[in-house]
């Protein structure tokens, strides 16, 4: 019995480790986008993305990998993630027009919350008054690292609110699915959905990228391509209600990308709140080492 808790207990810290080393990706990812949208579409980001990832997962599982991920059960569940994913991205994008970026980060850091509300409807997972804890600290951190206007409902704030529900809903769908699926499977039809999707936006907005955008458009493939796999990864080892509150780490990696790449330097508040957004993590790791001691 103790072995298995062990066992459990290291399953769930790799789980932790490799969904917090995601959102850093997914973060240096987002840098790279923020300076390709310069000059590229989004389309074209994310059909040059997706393709590179195919590319590399048919380097590593060749045709076979392809055949097997076309005859896999989890077909429909993914398709129906992907849709999910494309919901929140043209919501997030859509509302970036009227509001600003903290504004919009703050709104769309409700996902983890949510996440955790829907890990318990949907999954019945139990999740214990430790990761309450753990996800309303994170919150309030990023709340108070952005510092946001009072909005209101407002159109553009509903849009985004839409946005981080589609996005937890893909996060616990994922969950589902990443224990019925090998991970490589998982992002060879998660990516050829995106192939397919963007390669008409592609058509219809393409640029002739030079040398330095066709290098920072591997660069996103190959980061998304890792990210995309550790964060499936991750999923198979630990209950989202408990790796939800790592995604918070994200706005950290994006304070600190931003200040090395675009010299924006954060307000005092940034450190306050980045430090109860670390500490929401904090939480997690030390209820679960204490529920294993127990």
């Amino acid at each position: 019995m103790a072995d298995t808790t062990i066992d459990t207990g290291e399953k769930i810290m790799a789980g932790i480790l490799l969904t917090s080393f995601a959102y850093f990706l997914f973060s240096v990812h987002d840098a790279v986008v923020k300076l390709l949208v310069v000059s590229v579409s989004v389309w074209q980001v994310m059909f040059f993305r997706s393709t590179t990832i195919l590319v590399g997962c048919g380097l590593i599982g060749g045709r076979k990998l392809f055949r097997e991920s076309v005859a896999s059960p989890i077909v429909k569940s993914m398709l129906l993630r992907s849709f999910l994913i494309l919901a929140a991205w043209l919501c997030f994008y859509t509302a970036a027009r009227d509001l600003q970026l903290a504004e919009l980060t703050t709104i769309y850091f409700a996902a983890p919350v949510i996440v955790t509300v829907l890990s318990i409807l949907i999954l019945g997972e139990q999740v214990p008054a430790t990761r309450w804890v753990a996800v309303l600290t994170g919150f309030v951190g990023v709340f108070i690292a952005c510092n946001p206007l009072d909005l209101g409902f407002s159109g553009p704030v509903l849009l985004v609110l839409a946005a981080a529900a589609f996005w937890a809903l893909s996060i616990v769908l994922l969950r589902r699915i990443a224990t019925r699926e090998r991970t490589l499977v998982q992002l060879v039809l998660n990516n050829l959905f995106f192939v397919v999707v963007a390669g008409i936006g592609t058509a219809l907005t393409w640029h002739t990228p030079d040398l330095g955008e066709l290098a920072l458009l591997l660069g996103a493939g190959m980061l998304g391509g890792v990210a995309q796999f550790a964060l499936f990864d991750g999923m198979k080892r630990a209950p989202i209600s408990i790796i939800a509150p790592f995604e918070y780490t994200s706005l950290i990696w994006s304070f600190v990308l931003g200040y090395l790449i675009w010299s924006d330097l954060p307000r005092t508040e940034v450190f306050y709140g980045a430090a109860l957004i670390m500490a929401a993590g904090l939480i997690i790791i030390l209820g679960e080492r204490r529920r294993r001691a127990a």
